[in-house]
């Protein structure tokens, strides 16, 4: 099932489903014929589109409110503060080519900051599926969360089954004794083929998909960094704010240090491209990242 098969086929058992855009119907074309009247346009107006999903949460209504992530992020940060977060509002923000997926778009267009971003937010819940199957897998309990919610939109094809979602908790993938790859949204192929790499070079390597990253998941990071010499945080992101803070707050909140190295974009925009020539040029090729983990000092490991 796609994204917008189970968008439409869950409006229409719902009725307290809307589905709304900012003119970016890339993802639910079909909606419109579908969903009627329960299907807005906003037009070029991401703010106007918060408010209004605002307005329709208050009266019972659960928006699916869609926009490319840089604009539904930052522009409507505020309205999305203050409107959805402050209220508490049920108002599911879906960030469409976040990352990544925006690779032939320059640094206005490049959404590398909407996790810190949206996690800042009280009360807001931040999700990052792996690949399609992960999403659609996701959702139904990301929408039935009273919680205002933001997702990055991942609708690329995977091809790992990934295990049912327990809503707040990691997948673990693997176990690994040497280091443990976490990492979410589309980067998690790579990942995965990165993790066969430096097995067949001997190391023991755990993987563990950081699909929900507010509510997150301590056990799993606790675990990783108690089991394993090394954590590696893995994000198409900036570093400030991302998965590498996140472990970062996790291993203070419980008191524990790791070694851990962050792959991430640092503090810079990528080199727009096509997706395979932004990979390589980044370095998060599996080639690249397997490389960066074996050569980034010597192993150290668990006790």
């Amino acid at each position: 099932m796609t994204y917008e098969q189970l968008l439409i086929q869950t409006a229409l058992e719902d009725e307290r489903f809307v589905v709304m855009t900012a003119e970016n119907r890339a993802l639910v074309r079909n909606a419109p014929a579908a969903l009627g009247v329960r299907f807005i346009d906003t037009g070029i107006t991401e703010q106007t589109m918060i408010g209004m999903a605002a307005g329709l949460a208050l009266r019972g209504r659960i928006p699916v409110v869609h926009a490319l992530a840089p604009f539904l992020t930052m522009r409507a940060y505020e309205f999305i503060r203050t409107d959805l977060g402050i209220a508490r509002l049920p108002v599911k923000l879906s960030g469409y080519i976040p990352g990544f997926l925006s690779d032939g778009n320059g640094p206005t267009h490049q959404s590398i900051e909407d996790v810190s971003i949206m996690r800042g937010i009280p009360g807001m819940e931040v999700y990052c599926p792996a690949d399609e199957d992960d999403l659609v897998g996701m959702l139904p309990a990301i929408w039935s969360s009273p919680a205002p919610a933001y997702v990055r939109i991942n609708h690329k094809k995977g091809n790992y089954s990934h295990t049912p979602y327990v809503p707040g908790k990691a997948e673990v993938v693997a176990r690994g004794t040497d280091v443990t790859l976490l990492v979410y949204g589309f980067l998690f192929g790579n990942a995965l083929q990165a993790k066969a790499i430096l097995e067949r070079e001997g190391f023991s390597v755990g993987l563990i998909n950081m699909r929900s990253l507010k509510p997150v998941d301590d056990e799993a990071i606790v675990g990783a960094a108690l089991e394993s010499g090394r954590l590696v945080t893995i994000e198409d992101h900036l570093q400030t704010g991302g998965l590498y803070s996140v472990v970062a707050e996790v291993l203070l909140r419980w008191r524990m240090t790791a070694d851990v190295l962050s792959l991430s974009l640092g503090e810079r925009w990528f080199k727009p491209g096509l997706l395979d020539q932004v990979l390589e040029t980044e370095g998060f090729t599996p080639e690249k990242m397997a490389a960066k983990i074996k050569n980034a000092n010597s192993f150290t490991y668990a006790q």
